[in-house]
């Protein structure tokens, strides 16, 4: 196979080699949010290597979206790469306004201890054993491309839908779910969906009600974040419960986490690694979530798949038998081989499937 990476900087310490790659995927189509068309994804690797074993991690940053799109974000992998010998825990506190560095050290690190870079947590998952129920995800577009994603999504087992809304018209977008509730009872299929901040305040709450009509499991972040008053009034009165997702983004400190919690008081919360700190920061969002009575789930976010398998690993080992958002591996044209495979409305590991990420 193609090496896919060109000049990757490689960084030197006494025991440790760090290197980085800037990598880009494709996405096989298009894909709506009510922010925009993603037609690529921009990720970065670190590879590290030390006594002839490897490590990988994955730093998923999503332009105009991580807390970490900053102009410096490469002078900041580079000081990371180059700093290497510091270890884990001094190079994640280094990083703590760069939440997708941090993920990327913690998978890289525990991918050199692990005795597979590919298995970082060892469980029946990993041994094929067992499954992880996610949902499907509906991309935005026109009614036609929207009703032909649910129709495929139903075909293949899917007993958790998520379609994101906020795009076209209000009306259109909830005909959709009617005619799906039409067919299928909230027994049947359960339906969510993800907004991205695309209602105005004074205007959610109306619009809640009416989706609240249609046997809806959720709605994800139905108002831009940082409206803390706004959006802790909507999740008191609301009758459809609300997961707050982007809402997460940039709180970085334990403290100001417990506060955003205590003062909205959500229903859920959706954890995407890449975006909070990774495992680590993605714990510290669940245990105020559990103390606070508030339900949670993970997603990723848009990473290849081998984020995507870091992710997946992690949450097999929190036992949370919701649908969790980890369907994203097919999306992208040149995406690596792996054991992922997803089977009806389930995320699988095959190991008869190998790995194509060679560098």
């Amino acid at each position: 196979m193609l090496n896919l990476f060109q000049h990757p900087i490689i960084c030197f310490n006494n025991h440790m080699k760090a290197k980085y790659h800037k990598y880009i995927l494709n996405f096989k189509q298009p894909s709506g949010t009510s922010r925009g068309v993603l037609k690529t994804k921009e990720t970065w690797f670190i590879i590290l290597e030390e006594n002839d074993k490897k490590g990988i991690g994955e730093c998923g940053i999503l332009r105009g979206l991580s807390a970490d799109d900053r102009p410096d974000y490469e002078e900041k992998l580079k000081w990371t790469c180059d700093n290497i010998h510091l270890g884990l825990e001094t190079l994640y506190s280094e990083n703590t306004e760069f939440p997708s560095i941090q993920f990327g050290l913690e998978m890289a690190f525990k991918s050199l201890e692990s005795n597979n870079p590919f298995k970082l947590f060892p469980s029946k998952f990993t041994k094929g054993n067992d499954a992880i129920n996610i949902n499907g995800l509906i991309w935005m577009g026109d009614e036609r491309f929207m009703k032909s994603q649910i129709q495929e999504k139903i075909e293949s087992g899917f007993g958790c839908i998520k379609m994101k809304i906020g795009a076209i018209d209000f009306q259109t977008e909830l005909d959709l779910l009617k005619s799906i509730r039409n067919e299928f009872s909230p027994d049947d299929i359960e339906l969510r969906v993800d907004a991205n901040g695309a209602f105005m305040a004074n205007e959610a709450l109306e619009k809640l009600k009416r989706l609240s009509e249609l046997g809806l499991h959720s709605i994800e972040q139905p108002i831009k974040q940082g409206q803390i008053h706004e959006m802790a009034q909507l999740c008191e009165s609301t009758p459809l419960p609300i997961a707050l997702d982007e809402e997460l983004i940039g709180v970085f400190n334990v403290t100001n986490k417990a506060k955003l919690i205590q003062t909205i008081n959500p229903q859920f919360i959706i954890l995407k690694p890449s975006f909070i700190g990774g495992w680590k920061g993605s714990q510290e969002w669940i245990d105020l979530a559990n103390t606070n009575n508030v339900g949670w789930w993970v997603t990723s976010a848009l990473e290849s798949n081998v984020g995507l398998n870091a992710i997946a690993q992690w949450t097999y080992t929190l036992n949370n038998d919701m649908a969790q958002g980890l369907g994203t591996g097919s999306l992208f044209t040149n995406n690596f081989d792996s054991p992922l495979q997803v089977k009806s409305g389930t995320l699988h590991y095959e190991n008869n499937l190998n790995w194509n990420f060679n560098i």
